[in-house]
């Protein structure tokens, strides 16, 4: 699977990604927001092992590396959960703290969506987000989803309990902003 932005190449990550993927998942400011914040290259390597190789296998994560079209440099990746009902994703995304407030993630964030939505017809996507995250909550708003709940104190992260909030969009609010994009451009 590979999916191309203007800017962007969206692509499965592998073995080969594991020095830059350890870099920017080490950095405290992307630390502090993800449960997969690698201490050294071997738990890098151990995380490759429990990835599916092909998109759309219920009960499986798929990871994306989002890369640099010009440079070829990973820049960020985007982990796809496709749950058991096989109508459903949970979705995740980092971005390298360096490459922030450029565009990447909504572009990558809109290519992803419109590949699940439109060519895996999928019925509802969720994000699972720390509400100290603005950054991230501002994207997903940006891109259409809406706050579905927040759970004060519901997962235990870190040795203590934290807040989650859990962001959805549905296909059918998909297509609907897809028309209003569409009318607004013309």
């Amino acid at each position: 699977m590979e999916l191309r932005t203007e800017r962007l190449i969206l692509k499965k990550l592998d073995r080969r990604n594991a020095e830059d993927l350890f870099v920017y998942r080490s950095k405290e400011e992307v630390r502090k927001f993800q449960s997969f914040h690698p201490r050294s290259l071997q738990q890098v390597e151990e995380f490759f092992q429990d990835l599916a190789e092909m998109p759309d296998i219920e009960d499986t994560w798929f990871q994306l590396g989002i890369h640099l079209k010009e440079e070829k440099k990973l820049i960020g990746d985007l982990g796809l959960h496709f749950l058991p009902d096989g109508c459903q994703v949970e979705i995740g995304y980092t971005l390298d703290p360096s490459y922030q407030g450029k565009g990447y993630a909504t572009e990558a964030m809109h290519e992803i969506l419109k590949y699940l939505f439109e060519k895996l017809q999928k019925h509802r996507i969720t994000a699972s987000v720390d509400p100290l995250n603005e950054k991230s909550i501002r994207l997903l708003e940006r891109l259409g989803f809406r706050r579905e709940a927040y759970f004060v104190k519901g997962l235990f992260y870190e040795g203590a309990w934290v807040d989650d909030v859990i962001y959805a969009m549905l296909r059918e609010e998909w297509v609907e902003g897809m028309k209003t994009t569409q009318n607004n451009s013309l």
